[in-house]
């Protein structure tokens, strides 16, 4: 039973940092990818970071380059991202995504269909 566990959600000021974390335990399939979304209310769930697992690159969207960094402990399934410079439109419920099934391109990797498991998510608020 795959199971993966975020923290590190709260509430920030503009300008303020966070670290979220995920941790993945439980399978025995090979890790592809690992991935961040976030879904804001009333929004579709939307990509923010990746790292693909073979050669570690890591994939951001616009909105998010330069300011969020995304990490990992391959050793103990692990990923980290750093948001910095946080702003009220980065208010949502952050997801963990882990993708057991494809060898992911640089579109695919992108893409929500592609992850098989998820988190339970986990709220950050940047308000003042």
């Amino acid at each position: 039973q795959v199971q993966l566990v975020e923290s590190g959600g709260g509430f920030v000021q503009p300008g303020g940092s966070l670290r979220l974390a995920c941790i993945a335990s439980g399978g025995t399939s090979p890790t592809y990818s690992m991935a961040w979304f976030r879904q804001a209310p009333g929004k579709e769930r939307e990509f923010v970071a990746a790292i693909r697992w073979a050669d570690n690159n890591k994939f951001y969207t616009d909105s998010t380059k330069g300011r969020f960094s995304m990490s990992r402990d391959r050793a103990k399934n692990t990923v980290w991202l750093d948001l910095n410079s946080l702003k009220p439109e980065d208010t949502a419920v952050y997801y963990c995504g882990l993708n057991t099934r494809l060898r992911p391109i640089q579109t695919t990797i992108k893409q929500r269909q592609t992850y098989d498991y998820w988190g339970q998510g986990t709220q950050v608020t940047v308000s003042s």
